[in-house]
């Protein structure tokens, strides 16, 4: 397993498929900031709830410029399922193979589980990690944390 990403270091790009098997380029996003948000499993109950906690604020998001992109290692067709079913207004982008890659590119990947941990990283526009948090599978991370760094980010505070 790979060392989580730190504050300052570059970004690792990636080009996964979304909900509807498009690629998304993580680098084709520069220019704004871009909140990567990888949970363990769709339609679990705290993933859940984080997700759509993120869904009801995604226009707070779109209007300081941010891009939200959600990443687990579920299939892009349980990802079209859960999406279709929830109306996410953003990327839910599948790390389905080779199986928590990307995952482990950043540091979150958990080998015993075979999914990513709640890690959360918000990129700048010259794809700098500009801050990150890691919670334990059970908590739930707060969306107001999120903006509020994001805010900061962005000169919006």
């Amino acid at each position: 397993m790979t060392d989580t990403i730190t504050v300052g270091a570059y970004a690792p790009d990636f080009t996964l498929c979304d909900q509807y098997g498009q690629d998304t380029t993580l680098t084709g996003l520069r220019g704004r900031p871009v909140l990567v948000v990888f949970y363990p499993l769709a339609f679990s109950g705290v993933c859940s709830g984080e997700l759509a906690d993120l869904s009801a604020r995604h226009a707070e998001f779109a209007a300081l410029g941010a891009a939200v992109l959600a990443v687990s290692v579920d299939s892009v067709f349980a990802l079209r399922t859960w999406s279709d079913r929830e109306s996410f207004p953003f990327a839910l982008l599948s790390d389905f193979w080779p199986h928590g890659a990307v995952a482990d590119a950043y540091g979150v990947f958990d080998p015993t589980r075979g999914t990513a941990r709640r890690g959360t990283f918000l990129v700048d526009d010259d794809g700098i990690v500009r801050w990150t948090v890691t919670t334990p599978v059970s908590e739930p991370r707060d969306v107001d944390d999120y903006l509020r760094e994001l805010r900061s980010l962005t000169g919006n505070g």
